[in-house]
């Protein structure tokens, strides 16, 4: 699937960015529209991962494939 091959290419853009704030990104699947990712290390808990994940991360991925309505984190 193109658009998950996107998604894919986009989350490995952002990641060392959020590896430098000691946290990762896992992207897990795409469904109905919507990008599943698990957020480890430093995010797990951070007040700011909702931020980091709603206007970083998703607004990355709708940029380059707009049919994502959101991104959603999986909690483990």
């Amino acid at each position: 699937m193109e658009e998950e091959k996107k998604i894919k290419e986009v989350i490995a853009e952002i990641r060392p960015y959020i590896q430098n704030d000691g946290g990762d990104i896992e992207f897990v699947k795409y469904e109905n529209n919507i990008v599943y990712v698990k957020l480890s290390g430093a995010c797990q808990g951070c007040q700011m991962a909702h931020v980091t994940l709603k206007e970083g991360v998703e607004s990355a991925i709708k940029n380059e494939v707009p049919d994502v309505k959101a991104v959603e984190q999986i909690h483990e």
